[in-house]
């Protein structure tokens, strides 16, 4: 009878460990090989963040492996049809199996949260990435269903496509116009962040690796949601210089008829280039739903790092 419940035991043991090790094998044939965008960070943020995840989807397993084992086990173990276990009410030492269950998660519970304290308040969306490179501002525009990108000290800009040095901090600034809650969002180099009408939100990212990486919106905002992306090109400062003077040498501006003809809904709109921009776009944007200009409003904590 021991022998039978032995290799009951032993089974489903291996049945467990046979079904994660097949699982496991599957997700690394599907990964191998694609740039899984939230697995292959191309900054420093996202370096992070996919290290905080991977720290975390460990922990959990450490306790989530073994408790859904002791509850699959409890439930085959005292099972109706089982007429050869023992089964009370009464339980010995009731006190110390009590304090153990809740020690445990409660010890896992403390560990999680003095390692994700720290690392909410290193990865704010806000906060300054050291770096010895000065800053770049770009202020981004959300609308239906296309970005525009002004470089306010560059004085151009852009649609659908944002080009960025190599190594440099880049604050973002969100907001939209005329469109839907969208959320700026380029997995390869961070988390993402909300824009929306009235609001300027900031978002802080770097590139360490040269090459194009797709932008998207992760929120639905309406019928171009789908093909609401455009590209995010890293590359060395010198390239970035460069690209920036052949900009300037395009000879389209982006003044206010072209910008109304931006603000109409468009779906797949190609990347465009502007020599130059208004430099107070951006600001009279935001005062047309209410906000000040220069006195921003910062949407703390609305989406960063999901």
């Amino acid at each position: 009878m021991r022998k039978n419940k032995k290799s009951s035991l032993s089974s489903i043991v291996w049945r467990i460990v046979l079904g994660l090790t097949g699982l496991s094998v599957v997700i690394a044939a599907i990964v191998h090989g694609n740039n899984v965008a939230l697995l292959d960070s191309r900054g420093f943020v996202a370096h992070e963040q996919r290290k905080l995840l991977f720290i975390i989807v460990a922990l959990l397993m450490v306790i989530g492996i073994p408790a859904l084992f002791l509850a699959y086990y409890t439930a085959w173990k005292y099972r109706e049809s089982n007429d050869n276990v023992k089964r009370s009410s009464r339980v010995k030492n009731k006190k110390i199996l009590v304090s153990v269950i809740w020690l445990i998660p409660s010890m896992f519970a403390l560990l999680l949260a003095m390692i994700m304290w720290p690392a909410t308040h290193r990865l704010d969306h806000k906060s300054t990435i050291d770096s010895g490179t000065k800053p770049i501002t770009i202020q981004v525009i959300s609308m239906r269903w296309k970005w525009v990108f002004i470089y306010p000290e560059q004085h151009i800009a852009t649609v659908n496509f944002v080009q960025i040095p190599e190594h440099t901090p880049i604050n973002f600034m969100l907001t939209a116009d005329e469109a839907p809650m969208s959320s700026f969002w380029i997995p390869n180099l961070g988390g993402q962040l909300y824009s929306m009408t009235g609001h300027s939100n900031q978002l802080n990212l770097v590139g360490d690796t040269v090459g194009d990486y797709v932008g998207s919106s992760a929120e639905i905002n309406g019928e171009g949601f789908a093909d609401m992306k455009f590209t995010a090109r890293v590359s060395p400062k010198s390239a970035f210089d460069f690209w920036v003077n052949q900009v300037r040498l395009s000879g389209q501006t982006l003044d206010e008829t072209q910008y109304q003809e931006l603000l109409k809904p468009s779906e797949k709109t190609p990347a465009t280039f502007y020599g130059s921009v208004n430099s107070t776009l951006y600001d009279r944007v935001l005062m047309k739903y209410g906000a000040s200009m220069g006195g921003h409003e910062h949407m703390a904590g609305m989406g960063e790092n999901e």
